[in-house]
């Protein structure tokens, strides 16, 4: 079972499409692919990168942390337009506090929610409303301890799942 897999059965509605894994991906790990990573499981390594071969290892450094600099990054893009709050309870104990699209589009920017756009063929409005949706229980599940892991922990997690 796939990290992404693991989380659907803990975000409402109870399913991550292919698609938002896409988006996610890029977001957070986009070089996080790999034989058996997520590059197989997404159907391939990004473009321009031949995916990896049969017995050749995937290695951390090709881990970039995504589009804005893996978790740590995304939890600082919110944190920068005044949304801590919010973040701080995905990471604590308790009740994670929902966000809304337009707090996601506050965070990340045009930019990059176009690009996450193009990347999951996702429209823009319907991608924004999915990440609202699934990034409080992904950022609660990836930091149990309430610690923001490294891009290279991140990597690990999401090769071993």
């Amino acid at each position: 079972m796939g990290l992404f897999d693991e989380l659907g059965a803990g975000v409402p509605g109870g399913n991550v499409s292919k698609p938002l894994m896409i988006a996610l991906v890029a977001l957070l790990a986009s070089r996080a692919m790999g034989k058996g990573g997520l590059g197989s499981a997404l159907g391939g390594a990004p473009a321009g990168q031949r995916p990896a071969q049969p017995g050749e290892a995937q290695t951390q450094s090709s881990f970039d942390g995504g589009l804005i600099g893996g978790l740590g990054g995304l939890l600082d893009q919110f944190r920068a337009k005044g949304l801590g709050g919010i973040v701080g309870s995905w990471l604590g104990p308790g009740d994670n506090q929902p966000v809304s699209p337009q707090d996601v589009h506050q965070a990340l920017g045009p930019d990059i929610i176009e690009q996450l756009s193009q990347k999951s063929g996702i429209p823009r409005d319907q991608l924004l409303a999915e990440l609202s949706r699934v990034l409080p229980n992904l950022v609660d599940r990836l930091t149990p301890s309430g610690r923001v892991p490294t891009n290279a922990e991140l990597a690990q997690t999401m090769q071993t799942r």
